[in-house]
């Protein structure tokens, strides 16, 4: 059994990252393209999209707790998380494809529909999602090289989202022609297929190594009492939540913001891997993003050890949300200060990327160090309820306000729609993002509680091991 000292190897620390590739080539087109497509494509008004999302996302949300328990009980000769990542994967796949295809029904049945596919997709996410990330916590328990293990994931998962920003688009464009419905469909096929392969790749390529002592006993109830009393846990989840009210809501805006504020018509021909793309400044723009993303992930680690997680978090994190208040004030032909500021914006942001996740694992570490028993399930299935409830409320804000400021999709738009618009770009998202700050400082693992956890908890991992 390796301790908590285990160095994983470059091939383990990608085939993770894979997983999370596989993730994102679902979950940005949903966080980036799944409120336009709804109101532009599909065919529903921003407010009933607005409401979806609330609902599935947060009745999904109540289902994460109940799936971190499952995997945290779950026995099997591969371990208990890593399992699930193979088990959802064509499930995955199959509803990300359907969640994207406009069927030949009328307004309500649409309705229906969209309820349907989206709430089956997002429970099919959390018990992929809840299980892969809490592998996190036990394919090493070594706190330091955790984030180099969160690092890999998420240049992997941004890489991901590179590729889904910048070509979604475009591809759709170049499937459907006219027909963005069909285009749509047939881009998430694409998509939903490499998915599936990434998903299997992960399974095949790690192992579980961190596991509770065999003489814990522990309940549901007991696990939930314990996160209760998880400060640590506690202020890291409000995090979540904030961070992901930011994203949803920031993420919603951006198509409406270059198809109605900046409003560029111009086209860049480019032919990739033999496909004949055309791509719009928003395609650029997001190319651009996630570019600066991964650069920032690099950054991540070594800011972390310098650091502490926590400190290095709440400064890019400020950082960041102050990055995203200058958008409301830019004009909209100021095109190569959109870019840069968003480049600098995204840089910072890319620093914190890793350091959710990696804290998940240290919060799963701090419950066990203090109580004895170890539920690294539950910790991140509870935190995931944070993210989707954040995306779920996020989501929704972002069509009530769409709807409140009087927009109307395809046609130019009033002052009034395009001020709810620089709203949500700028000023509504950052300030998610600087209650998150103010939030950190209730985060009390910093540097030195890292090593002391990390230390006693290899100890009695030998312990009882030798037992």
């Amino acid at each position: 059994m390796a301790t908590n000292g285990h160095r994983l190897s470059a091939i383990e620390k990608i085939g993770y990252g894979l997983g999370d590739s596989a993730a994102n080539f679902i979950f940005q087109t949903m966080l980036i393209f799944l409120m336009s497509f709804y109101t532009d494509v599909f065919g529903i008004t921003a407010a009933v999209a607005g409401t979806l999302f609330l609902v599935a996302r947060v009745t999904d949300a109540i289902f994460d707790f109940l799936m971190g328990a499952i995997a945290d009980r779950t026995e099997t000769r591969w371990g208990k998380f890593r399992p699930w990542v193979l088990w959802t994967a064509l499930p995955f796949g199959i509803l990300g494809v359907l969640t994207f295809t406009t069927p030949d029904l009328t307004a309500d049945g649409k309705i229906v529909y969209a309820y349907v596919t989206y709430i089956l997709l997002m429970l099919v996410y959390s018990a992929n999602n809840i299980p892969y990330s809490a592998m996190t916590g036990v394919i090493t328990g070594d706190n330091i090289e955790r984030t180099s293990v969160a690092s890999y994931r998420f240049v992997c998962a941004m890489t991901a989202s590179l590729l889904v920003q910048g070509l979604t688009r475009p591809m759709a464009r170049m499937f459907g022609g006219d027909d963005l419905a069909k285009g749509y469909q047939l881009t998430m096929a694409f998509f939903c297929s490499l998915a599936v392969v990434f998903f299997v790749i992960t399974f095949v390529t790690t192992k579980e190594r961190v596991r509770p002592d065999p003489r814990q006993k522990s309940s549901f109830g007991q696990d939930l009492t314990d996160l209760r009393h998880n400060h640590p846990w506690l202020a890291l989840f409000g995090v979540t939540v904030l961070i992901f009210l930011y994203l949803s809501v920031r993420g919603s805006a951006s198509p409406y913001y270059f198809d109605y504020y900046v409003i560029r018509g111009d086209r860049f021909a480019l032919n990739l891997f033999g496909l004949p793309l055309e791509f719009e400044l928003f395609d650029l723009f997001n190319i651009c993003s996630m570019v600066a993303v991964i650069i920032g992930i690099f950054f991540s680690k070594p800011l972390a050890v310098r650091l502490g997680k926590r400190d290095a978090y709440r400064i890019f994190l400020f950082i960041t949300a102050l990055f995203t208040i200058g958008f409301f004030w830019l004009p909209s032909d100021a095109v190569g200060a959109i870019f840069a500021i968003q480049i600098l914006n995204q840089l910072t942001y890319g620093v914190t990327i890793p350091l959710t996740w990696a804290m998940m694992g240290d919060v799963a570490d701090y419950s066990e160090w203090r109580t004895g028993r170890r539920a690294t399930g539950i910790a991140f299935s509870a935190t995931v309820f944070g993210l989707k409830f954040g995306l779920g409320v996020g989501g929704a804000l972002a069509g009530w306000v769409l709807g409140l400021f009087g927009y109307i999709p395809n046609v130019a738009q009033t002052t009034s729609s395009l001020t709810g618009i620089r709203l949500l770009m700028s000023i509504i998202p950052a300030g998610f993002a600087l209650i998150a700050v103010a939030l950190l400082f209730c985060y009390k693992i910093d540097r030195r509680m890292e090593r002391e956890m990390d230390g006693d908890l290899a100890r009695r991992r030998e312990e009882f091991q030798a037992a």
